[in-house]
């Protein structure tokens, strides 16, 4: 029998206990069989007995990170017999090489972040932050009341995360419509001609709001790359993005289509311009952005070719 685990990250008092409290009282999370949550971080808010007793369940503490390994959890797990498995992790441990149990299954990823703290955090402990909400299913950002920046963080996440969800909160639930960011092209144009400095931005927002670039043409500089798992006439012009720091790098484009588009060279720069549209797309398990080339010409390399993501 595999057993279900959620995975809920985040910086110290970033809500994970709160959330934790409240998430088990749910009925749609209730079940009858006892659920374990594995603490590996206490801050300021405790875990409320009612709120265990209603939940069915039991705690058991972590406090240091030689502790989080395959026997220890093991152990836990034939200690209690859970039926699902809750780790609050600690914020400051690395996750990016935890091993679980053979017989614990990763069911979610969650990560949760104080909007108030996180210009802070992510201008301090970026790299911190970005491993924490890389593979995350979800990231909260909660406490969110007047903050007019939340476009901004929202990028900053999509930077590293490209499919996960991303939620906002304030003190009455949850953020439908986080408004307009001031972009540095205008939306409004049915052509859209990016620069070394706006690309990054164009592409995080085009991902996060695709539906705002439907028919619109784009025209930008950009590097050809091909993927294997690609139909044939499809390829993928982006560019090179610095997403936290120099060891962080990621390739920032969509797939295209082009008659022969496939043959391109590797690595070639080209001016492009295009059309911008929604697909189905199996990278996406979903439909997603698909660019449909309209012209494309040989360019020299830009100065900048590694681009930042900010």
């Amino acid at each position: 029998m595999t057993i279900p685990v959620y995975f809920i990250n985040g910086l110290l008092e970033s809500g994970k206990t709160e959330f934790i409290n409240f998430t088990i009282e749910e009925d749609f999370f209730k079940i009858d069989e006892l659920t374990l949550i594995i603490v590996c971080e206490e801050g300021i808010s405790e875990y409320e007995d009612e709120a265990l007793k209603n939940g069915n369940a039991v705690l058991e503490f972590l406090e240091d990170e030689a502790d989080f390994n395959v026997e220890k959890l093991t152990a836990l797990s034939e200690k209690h017999k859970p039926e699902r498995i809750i780790i609050e992790y600690n914020g400051m441990w690395n996750p990016k090489d935890i091993v679980l149990p053979p017989s614990w299954h990763l069911e979610e990823q969650i990560t949760l972040i104080d909007a108030t703290t996180f210009p802070v955090y992510y201008a301090n402990m970026k790299s911190r932050i970005a491993e924490m909400a890389r593979n995350s299913d979800v990231v909260v950002f909660n406490r969110c009341d007047d903050i007019t920046e939340l476009p901004s963080y929202r990028r900053s996440i999509r930077a590293v995360n490209q499919f996960g969800d991303i939620i906002f909160e304030n003190a009455y639930g949850e953020i439908d419509d986080l408004g307009d960011e001031d972009l540095p092209y205008d939306l409004e144009s049915d052509t859209i001609s990016l620069t070394d400095d706006s690309y990054a931005v164009w592409y995080l927002d085009s991902m996060e709001r695709p539906e705002k670039y439907q028919g619109k043409t784009i025209e930008f500089t950009g590097m050809v790359m091909h993927s294997e798992e690609y139909p044939e006439h499809w390829f993928i012009p982006g560019r090179i993005a610095m997403v936290c720091c120099e060891e962080d790098i990621a390739f920032l484009g969509y797939p295209s289509y082009l008659e022969n588009g496939h043959k391109l060279q590797e690595q070639q720069w080209m001016n492009v311009r295009a059309k911008f549209d929604i697909k189905e797309w199996f990278e996406y398990e979903g439909e997603g952005p698909v660019l449909y080339i309209e012209k494309l010409e040989p360019a020299s390399a830009p100065e900048k070719q590694v681009i930042d993501v900010r």
